[in-house]
């Protein structure tokens, strides 16, 4: 089953230094999983303020800047992973740098036909 591991944390909570540990930990997490079978995809993200959200209301597309809710930590990151089960999905989650500053939401992934393969 695809699980989608996202990243939460307060976009201040690693210095530069800190920060450069973190993608070197998860690269090599990503390499690791990627052997087993379970890596799909994984990147970090640019910071909230380069967010652009958009709703549709009434056929008009609403376009504002940032993310859609002021929150303590915003989304970092994510991994797109192959686990057996929650347990091992829980597992991966927890070898992630940015749970130690922050939280890793676990989310199943509902598939669907008709989507492309990538």
């Amino acid at each position: 089953m695809k699980y989608l591991l996202l990243i939460y944390m307060n976009e201040n909570a690693m210095n530069d230094t800190e920060r450069e540990h973190c993608y070197g930990e998860s690269t090599q997490l990503a390499q690791e999983l990627h052997t087993k079978g379970q890596f799909l995809a994984s990147a970090p993200l640019h910071p909230v303020a380069t967010a652009t959200s958009v709703r549709v209301r009434e056929g008009k597309s609403l376009v504002t800047d940032g993310p859609f809710a002021e929150t303590r930590e915003q989304l970092g990151g994510f991994y797109l992973v192959n686990a057996q089960d929650l347990d091992e999905a829980i597992a991966i989650a927890a070898r992630i740098p940015g749970a130690k500053v922050g939280t890793v939401e676990i989310r199943p992934v509902l598939e669907i036909a008709g989507l492309p393969e990538h």
